[in-house]
């Protein structure tokens, strides 16, 4: 059963959206790529939304730098509204990325943040750990479809980032055909290769 979602902002587009949205970050430009996700993570925490990062080219403490850097208002480790972690901690901390664990995953941490008393909830994760030889990673494009129903019910804000430099076009592609929304010159729009309730 859906529920309500809030209009939010997302930090980096003219208009607002629903919380629960499923964006997709495609980017080859890393300066244009931080500047969209601080305008994200901002968004967030200027609303008082916990906002959680995903980080896997970079330590979490670099994500924490480069965001003070360009000005995001976070305060480290102990800021109540913004962390960041590691993806392997986060996707596959057996050693095996499942997409139902993941998805039960992003339940409890929506649940966790409406229970103590957020108004809503983000994270965006840099998705290059799936080209890492770990076993369950040709899953990523089941388990992207698969968000968009735990999304209904537990609407966390999703942006996937995905590094066209090293990502190959077909998954490019397919990311794009099960990501509700993409980012398109710095501006958030519905994703014209989005196919409806794709699965697989």
């Amino acid at each position: 059963m859906c529920m309500h979602h809030d209009q939010i902002d997302v930090g980096f587009s003219e208009e607002t959206f629903y919380a629960g949205t499923h964006i997709c970050l495609v980017f080859r430009d890393e300066t244009e790529r931080q500047r969209i996700v601080a305008q994200f993570v901002e968004g967030g925490v200027l609303h008082d939304e916990r906002v959680l990062y995903f980080a896997d080219s970079a330590n979490p403490s670099d994500v924490i730098s480069w965001l003070t850097e360009l000005d995001v208002a976070i305060s480290g480790k102990d800021d109540p509204f913004f962390s960041a972690d590691s993806a392997a901690s986060v996707y596959y901390p057996t050693g095996q990325f499942d997409p139902e664990e993941m998805c039960e995953t992003l339940k409890t941490s929506w649940t966790t943040c409406h229970d103590a008393g957020y108004p809503n909830s983000r994270v965006t994760g840099e998705m290059s750990w799936a080209l890492r030889d770990v076993p369950g990673t040709d899953r990523i494009i089941e388990y992207e479809a698969a968000v968009n129903e735990v999304l209904k019910t537990h609407p966390i804000t999703a942006m996937c980032q995905y590094d066209a430099n090293r990502f190959s076009g077909d998954v490019i592609f397919r990311a794009l055909q099960v990501h509700p929304y993409m980012v398109m010159n710095r501006q958030l729009m519905k994703n014209p290769y989005y196919i409806v309730e794709q699965s697989h």
